[in-house]
């Protein structure tokens, strides 16, 4: 059984109809009518049920379905690799990027890159810290630009440092404050993300130092989000300054030093990166010192 097979199969799968997926697929009816067939006989199941309509996945075709999409997935994910071993000129990099920076730094680092070597590919994946570690490590991943260094045998550049600010409701106490302290948020209902969550390491570490710790009223695993839960009225946060203002919210400067994050880029040591990716890591690093 061929991956074309399988793209084949899919492709019914989508279109409901043999003869729209053959259209689609540039194959005559006949020809993908004997290839599902024989699909079926070799697995031993209807994959499709033919009604006057069309074709519809079996209860059994759905795991076949799944199954085809997981291998021509595999297949497209060898391809690329084999491009970035074969062709740096014109190859793929795997970048994760954090989402609170989807976009500010990242597309300008794309830009620029893309200027440089337009003819490499950059496939992206808009991940959170914790997930982005999960993928530099199992390599689906072979760069990320993330808010802290992983632990373990990874490099790390610096490429922008992120001001944190406390974000209140408009009619909140602190409001009119020109600066706050974090011991003023000791009686406050904290909005932040949740435990596991670099970002929440981060914060928790800063309250820890101050010796505050806040009720937490509400946590979400996105900073827009967040910010929009305190405009709401439910709680107060601590969020990079972008953020602030976004739904109403007052932004008020965090009278400490620390109150900071660091966005780098970040890849594997303990194994080269194909020419493409290591293409991409000297470029970002040459220009963002």
């Amino acid at each position: 059984m061929m991956v074309r097979d399988l793209s084949w199969l899919l492709a019914v799968a989508e279109h409901e109809h043999v003869t729209e997926a053959s259209y689609a697929l540039g194959v005559t009816q006949p020809t993908l009518s004997r290839t599902l067939a024989r699909m079926e006989a070799e697995l031993g199941v209807r994959v499709f049920e033919r009604a006057a309509d069309g074709v519809h996945v079996t209860p059994t075709g759905d795991l076949v379905v799944a199954a085809a999409a997981d291998m021509v997935a595999r297949y497209d994910q060898l391809t690329d690799d084999l491009a970035s071993a074969l062709d740096p000129e014109a190859g793929v990099v795997r970048l994760a990027f954090l989402d609170s920076i989807a976009s500010s730094l990242v597309p300008r680092v794309l830009r620029d890159f893309h200027e440089h070597a337009e003819r490499v590919r950059v496939l992206l994946s808009q991940e959170h810290a914790h997930n982005i570690t999960v993928d530099l490590a199992s390599g689906n991943a072979e760069v990320a630009i993330t808010s802290s260094q992983p632990p373990g045998p990874y490099g790390w550049h610096p490429l922008q440092e992120d001001r944190l600010v406390l974000v209140v409701p408009p009619r909140h106490r602190l409001r009119d404050r020109k600066r706050v302290r974090l011991a003023d948020l000791a009686d406050e209902e904290l909005v932040t993300t949740p435990v596991g969550f670099g970002y929440r390491t981060l914060v928790d570490g800063l309250l820890r130092a101050a010796d505050v710790a806040p009720a937490i009223s509400f946590e979400s695993q996105d900073l827009g989000t967040i910010e929009g839960l305190v405009a709401a009225g439910l709680g107060v946060a601590i969020v990079p300054e972008q953020f602030a203002g976004l739904s109403g919210t007052v932004g008020i400067p965090i009278a400490s030093s620390a109150a900071r994050r660091t966005i780098g880029l970040t890849w594997r040591t303990d194994r080269p990166l194909a020419a493409p990716a290591a293409r991409f890591r000297d470029f970002v690093v040459d220009t963002h010192r």
